[in-house]
């Protein structure tokens, strides 16, 4: 796996984490630059899964185990697009708290991807 893209992935999420956050102690519902930030999170994690599709197809194996890494690789590509679904669902500050919290998720997952993968 590499390394500089989970962190950047990392950070990210984190960044997109604190900017709804923001919004939601302002009491912002999440608008359109909140979901373009989350659309540039959620294309470092389409990248993040084909770099980690490739890695496996060449034969490099996760030090815990192919399938867990497969399952947090997923999960971290599904995780923004399913918080952005439900912040456009809850059109008050409550859509902010849940990017906001998409965002962390996603961060811990990522170390969590850097964990499994091991260096």
């Amino acid at each position: 796996m590499l390394d500089a893209l989970t962190l950047v992935t990392g950070v990210a999420a984190l960044l997109l984490a604190a900017w709804c956050g923001w919004a939601a102690y302002r009491d912002q519902p999440t608008k359109d630059w909140h979901l373009i930030g989350m659309a540039v999170v959620f294309l470092l994690t389409l990248v993040q899964l084909v770099v980690g599709v490739v890695q496996l197809t060449r034969g490099e194996k996760p030090e815990q185990g192919t399938t867990i890494f497969v399952a947090y690789l997923l999960g971290a590509f599904a995780c923004i697009p399913a918080a952005g679904i439900m912040s456009l669902s809850e059109r008050s500050r409550w859509g902010s708290v849940t990017a906001a919290a998409g965002g962390v998720v996603l961060a811990v997952l990522e170390v969590r991807l850097f964990d499994i993968w091991g260096s």
